[in-house]
C-alpha cells in the first residue's frame, strides 16, 4: 500500500492489533485517518466490500490480514476480523466435505466476489450463493474441484481430528 493514502493510519492500527475481531465505529476511522469517511461509506455497503482492486479503503484492511465481517450503518460501525492461515476440514473417504463456510473461506482467501469465484470455476454466481448460504452443499464433482483449486491457490486445509 503506498505510504501516501488516507487510509494508511488504518492500516497500521489493524496491524498494531493482536486481536482476531476488531470492531471500531466510522467515527474512531475518522479519526485515525484525520478525514471524514465518504458519504457512501455510511450508506452503502459495497463501500466496505473485501475486495482487491479498486479500492484503497479495502486494500488497508486487507493488507493488515483483516476482512470485514459485519457492518452496522444504524450504529456505524464495522467488525473486521482476521481469517485463520489453517482451516480444518473433515473428510470422509479422504475427500473434503466442502461447506458454505469453507467455501466463502476459500473466496475470500483467493480476493474474489462471488461473481468473479463463479467464473474462475465456471458455474452461475447463484451456485456460490447458494453454496455460501448453505442452501445446499457442493456435489461431490464440484467439491473435487473446489480442492484442486484450493490447492492451486495456497489455501491451507487440515484435516480435524477424527
Amino acid at each position: 500500500m503506498k505510504g501516501g493514502s488516507k487510509y494508511q493510519p488504518l492500516l497500521e492500527y489493524l496491524q498494531q492489533s493482536d486481536r482476531a475481531e476488531v470492531v471500531i465505529t466510522f467515527a474512531d476511522i475518522e479519526t485515525l485517518m484525520d478525514a471524514p469517511l465518504p458519504d457512501s461509506a455510511r450508506h452503502n455497503r459495497a463501500w466496505w466490500s473485501n475486495r482487491s482492486k479498486g479500492a484503497l479503503q479495502a486494500t488497508a484492511w486487507m493488507g493488515a490480514g483483516y476482512l470485514v465481517k459485519d457492518l452496522n450503518f444504524l450504529d456505524e460501525q464495522v467488525t473486521f476480523h482476521k481469517p485463520p492461515q489453517v482451516y480444518r476440514v473433515q473428510r470422509v473417504n479422504d475427500e473434503i466435505q466442502w461447506n458454505g463456510e469453507l467455501v466463502k473461506a476459500l473466496r475470500s482467501h483467493m480476493q474474489l466476489t462471488q461473481a468473479g469465484f463463479a467464473k474462475e470455476l465456471r458455474i452461475r454466481q447463484q451456485t456460490v450463493s447458494e453454496w455460501e448460504k448453505a442452501v445446499y452443499e457442493p456435489s461431490r464433482a464440484s467439491s473435487n474441484y473446489l480442492t484442486l483449486v484450493a490447492e492451486k491457490a495456497k489455501f491451507t486445509l487440515e484435516s480435524e481430528d477424527p
